[in-house]
């Protein structure tokens, strides 16, 4: 989920943007008391456009899915979480309203809310999504979490040997075998922020001036780079892909410290929904039976009701308001610890 350095001064261009765009009122799992009526409605709608920064191989299962059980066309567009802020925004400035839903980093589904594009839902599944997964708002609901791990290639490290704390890794052994993807400036501050602020970004300083880091753009890249023997350690690798790795027969394993941090995506409904119905079926389908499917494929669900390998692990949350309103302040202190 790459950041955007200009996302800044595209907030800002949404506030002039849209400022004056206003709502046009439009298993077992817990499901709403009219469900039926949306279902009859949804069908009769046909389909529903939905705007996703997901990979194609966490969106087509759930996608399959939903149009398999209802009937209902998804009219799918992918990119990244930056790029869709900019699409939903660009089309609500000329009055075209083609999204329906969205799924996408938690953050930037924060930004579209405080614009007032989100539709705001009562949903009976929120009782079963894990704490502060639904926005004070009821505007976005979380609804994938992303753990950050450490990966290591089991070929070059010996596990008796692995880090048991951030400081170790200003032991001299580590030198050139440290890797960490380019772009996350959230993860490395509230990491550092856990480790005492200024010292923890000193510590990370340190780390560098001492054992190098091999920076690359992109967390899939890292973590195959890992496997491939070019990266012995990185920092920050999404946990699902390690497992994907690891279960494929790559030489990769993993593990995490203090504080385990996971990003999150969240889904909303947009106010100008063209398919109301449809859209709202989605959401509910996204944060019940889709859980289970995006379970299948190595994703953390945030419906407690879904099996989860980390569901006894303590996580802590990125948070998405601090997220966007430091986004700026964050990208430049990690841009001078990391890429410089």
């Amino acid at each position: 989920m790459k950041r955007s350095s200009h996302l800044p001064l595209l907030l800002l261009a949404i506030a002039a943007m849209v400022s004056s765009i206003r709502p046009a009122l439009a298993v077992d799992y817990p499901a709403p008391a009219n469900m039926s009526d949306i279902i009859a409605a949804a069908k009769k709608e046909g389909s529903v456009t939905l705007y996703t920064s997901l990979a194609a191989g966490d969106s087509a299962p759930v996608i399959k899915r939903f149009e398999d059980k209802y009937g209902i066309k998804v009219n799918l567009w992918r990119g990244s979480a930056d790029n869709v802020l900019q699409r939903v925004v660009t089309e609500a400035n000329g009055r075209k309203y083609n999204v329906d839903v969205a799924h996408i980093q938690t953050d930037n589904m924060e930004a579209l809310s405080r614009e007032q594009l989100l539709l705001p839902v009562e949903s009976p599944t929120f009782k079963d999504l894990v704490p502060g997964a639904v926005q004070k708002q009821h505007e976005w609901a979380i609804a994938q979490i992303t753990l950050y791990v450490m990966a290591y290639n089991t070929n070059l490290i010996k596990k008796a040997d692995l880090p048991r704390s951030y400081k170790d890794l200003l032991d001299p052994k580590w030198k050139g075998k440290l890797g960490i993807e380019s772009t996350d400036s959230s993860w490395l501050q509230i990491t550092a922020d856990h480790l005492g602020g200024d010292a923890g970004l000193i510590l990370f300083r340190d780390i560098k001036a001492r054992n190098g880091f091999s920076v690359r753009t992109g967390h899939s890249l890292l973590a195959n780079l890992v496997a491939a023997g070019e990266v012995p350690l990185a920092l920050n690798v999404y946990q699902y892909k390690a497992i994907q790795l690891k279960r494929a027969g790559a030489p990769v394993d993993w593990f995490s410290l203090e504080p385990a941090l996971a990003s999150t995506n969240a889904i909303g409904i947009f106010r100008h929904a063209a398919h109301p119905n449809a859209a709202r079926l989605y959401y509910e389908f996204m944060l019940t039976e889709g859980q289970e499917v995006m379970a299948s494929v190595d994703d953390v669900p945030s419906n407690v009701r879904v099996a989860s390998p980390l569901s006894k692990q303590k996580i802590t949350f990125i948070d998405p308001q601090a997220a966007l309103d430091n986004r700026a302040k964050w990208e430049e202190r990690f841009n001078d610890i990391v890429n410089k």
